[in-house]
C-alpha cells in the first residue's frame, strides 16, 4: 500500500513539473484572420479549423499539455487586430497568435506580440516586410512572401519571353511590396514595367484599372492582390477580352478556392507559384481528404501553413517544456519543419521558414479529372531560393547584432 501510495505521488510530482512551466496549465493559441470580409476564403473559418487540426495531431505530446484554440475576425482592421492581440495576451492567457491574412494586420499585430516576448505565426501574409524592417526575435513568417512569389511565377514567363509586364496593385502593404518585387525581378531578367496602378482594397469595379493595362501593350498583366480582389479583377478581365486578346494574366497571390470559385474555364492558363497543393504526394493527399471531410472543400496554402505552423510550435514547446516565447522561438529555430505542408521546411535566423514551392499552371477544362484536380505542376522551386538571401536582411535585431560583432 505504501509502494503504491509512493507511486501515485511520484507520479503526480512529474506530472506537475511537466506543466509547471506552462502558464495557466494550458496553451493558448488565437486564429486572428478574415472572417467575413475580403480574404474570408482565403484563410478564414477553415483556418481556425486547419489549427484544431494540428492540436488533434500533437495529441498533448510527450507532456500530456492541454491545448485551446481561440478565434476572431480582425475585419482587415489594423486598430480591431491590435486591441484583439493586447487582450488575448494581456487578460486572456494567450501564448501565441496565428494565421494574421493581411500584411498590415500582422504587422500591427507582430508589433504588439514583439513587445511582450510572445509568438506571432504568420500564414496568411505576404509583405517581406516581416521578416525585415517589422521582424520579431518571436515572429515567424511561414512558407510564402512577396519575394517567393516574385521569383516564381515572374521569374518563369521572363524566361518564357514574356517581358513586358503592367502591374494591378492593391493599396497597402502587400500590394506595394508584391509591385516593389516583381519590379526588381522583371527589370532583373531584362524585362520592362509598361505600367502600374494601384486599388483601394475591396474593389468591386476593376474596369478602369484593367482598360489602362490592357491597352499599355504588356504582355503579362500581374495580378498584386489577392482574395475576392483576385477573383473579381479575372472575372473582369474575361468580360474585357484580355487573354483572348492574347495578354497573360499572373495571379501572384492565387490559392485554390479562388481558382475553385472562378472555374476552369475562366482561371485557365494563370500561372501561380504555391508553397502547397493538395494533390502532390500521399502525405498532402491524406492530410487534405481530412480537411474536406470536415470543411467541404480542399484545403489552400494558408489553411495547410497554419496547420504546420501550430504543429510545429507545440512541437517546440513539448521539447522545451515551457511555452515561454523567446525559448520556444529558439527551439523552433533549432528543429527541421516536416510535415503535410512542408517536406523539408527549415526556419532561418530572421524567421522566415522556407520550404519547396511549386511553380504550377491552371488546367484546362479538359484536362482536369475529378473535382479540385486544378494545377499542373511546372517546375519545383528549391527552398533555397524562394526567400530573399538572409545577407541582405533589414531585420534590425540582427543588422545590430552583426555590427556588434564587427566593432
Amino acid at each position: 500500500m505504501k509502494l503504491a501510495t509512493s507511486m501515485i505521488a511520484l507520479l503526480a510530482s512529474v506530472s506537475l513539473s511537466q506543466a509547471a512551466d506552462i502558464t495557466g496549465g494550458v496553451v493558448k493559441i488565437g486564429v486572428l484572420n478574415d472572417q467575413s470580409g475580403v480574404y474570408s476564403d482565403f484563410g478564414g473559418k477553415t483556418s481556425v479549423d486547419a489549427a484544431r487540426m494540428a492540436v488533434e495531431d500533437f495529441k498533448g505530446g510527450s507532456r500530456g499539455l492541454k491545448v485551446e484554440i481561440v478565434s476572431a475576425d480582425h475585419q482587415s482592421k489594423a486598430d480591431v487586430a491590435s486591441a484583439t492581440a493586447k487582450r488575448w495576451l494581456d487578460v486572456d492567457g494567450v501564448d501565441a497568435i496565428a494565421d494574421l491574412t493581411n500584411s498590415a494586420v500582422a504587422i500591427a499585430v507582430n508589433t504588439v506580440a514583439k513587445e511582450r516576448g510572445k509568438i506571432t505565426l504568420m500564414t496568411g501574409p505576404l509583405s517581406t516586410a516581416l521578416t525585415n524592417e517589422n521582424c520579431s526575435p518571436t515572429g515567424f513568417h511561414w512558407g510564402w512572401d512577396t519575394y517567393s512569389q516574385g521569383v516564381g511565377t515572374a521569374g518563369a514567363l521572363t524566361a518564357q519571353g514574356q517581358s513586358r509586364w503592367f502591374i494591378l496593385a492593391a493599396d497597402y502593404a502587400f500590394g506595394r511590396a508584391m509591385a516593389a518585387d516583381i519590379s526588381r525581378v522583371v527589370t532583373e531578367r531584362g524585362g520592362q514595367i509598361v505600367g502600374k496602378v494601384s486599388h483601394p482594397l475591396d474593389t468591386a469595379d476593376f474596369s478602369s484599372f484593367l482598360l489602362q493595362a490592357q491597352t499599355s501593350g504588356a504582355q503579362v498583366i500581374a495580378l498584386a492582390n489577392g482574395g475576392t480582389d483576385t477573383i473579381n479583377a479575372i472575372k473582369q478581365a474575361g468580360e474585357f477580352g484580355i487573354t483572348q486578346g492574347g495578354q497573360k494574366l499572373a495571379g501572384l497571390a492565387v490559392v485554390i478556392s479562388d481558382v475553385h470559385a472562378l472555374g476552369l474555364k475562366t482561371a485557365q492558363g494563370l500561372v501561380v507559384t504555391t508553397p502547397f497543393y493538395w494533390d502532390t504526394n500521399a502525405e498532402t493527399r491524406a492530410f487534405s481528404k481530412r480537411f474536406f471531410d470536415r470543411n467541404g472543400r480542399m484545403p489552400g496554402a494558408v489553411q495547410a501553413a497554419t496547420y504546420s505552423a501550430v504543429l510545429h510550435y507545440l512541437k517546440a514547446i513539448d521539447a522545451a517544456g515551457t511555452d515561454d516565447g523567446p525559448t520556444v522561438a529558439a527551439k523552433m529555430r533549432e528543429m527541421p519543419v516536416k510535415d503535410a505542408f512542408a517536406s523539408n521546411g527549415r526556419i532561418r535566423e530572421d524567421g522566415r521558414m522556407v520550404t519547396d514551392m511549386y511553380l504550377v499552371e491552371v488546367k484546362k477544362p479538359g484536362e482536369s479529372t475529378r473535382d479540385w484536380d486544378y494545377f499542373k505542376v511546372l517546375s519545383t522551386i528549391p527552398r533555397e531560393t524562394t526567400a530573399a538571401p538572409i545577407e541582405q536582411t533589414r531585420c534590425p535585431y540582427l543588422v545590430n547584432r552583426d555590427k556588434a560583432v564587427t566593432r
